[in-house]
């Protein structure tokens, strides 16, 4: 049998009208160490080596709508992040920058 090439996920790239700005935001949030920085691109990373986010300047950036609709710009992934208790967690997001979208799958717990 031919040995078959591997394959490791490397990062996932997300798009920004200002991939600093975006990475600063997942940074903070994560608590994940920059890996790379250039002038349109940053990855940041947990500790241990694992796959991390890059974040990538695109100029003609358009924001997705959630949920899709046929006029506008569809959401191609999103990222599922856990936590341990979600009210502290929200409120951190937003101070941090985050927003809450209109349509919320469950409902968010007080």
């Amino acid at each position: 049998m031919k040995p078959q090439p591997r394959f490791t996920l490397a990062a996932t790239t997300l798009d920004a009208p200002d991939a600093h700005e975006l990475a600063q935001f997942y940074q903070d949030l994560l608590g994940w160490p920059i890996r790379k920085e250039e002038a349109s691109w940053v990855e940041i990373a947990p500790p241990d080596g694992s796959a991390g986010l890059s974040f990538q300047t695109e100029p003609l950036f358009t924001h997705p709508q959630w949920p899709s609709t046929r006029s506008e710009q569809q959401m191609m992934m999103h990222l599922d992040i856990e936590v341990n208790d979600l009210s502290p967690a929200v409120e951190r997001a937003l101070a941090l920058g985050a927003t809450v979208a209109d349509f919320q799958p469950q409902v968010l717990q007080p």
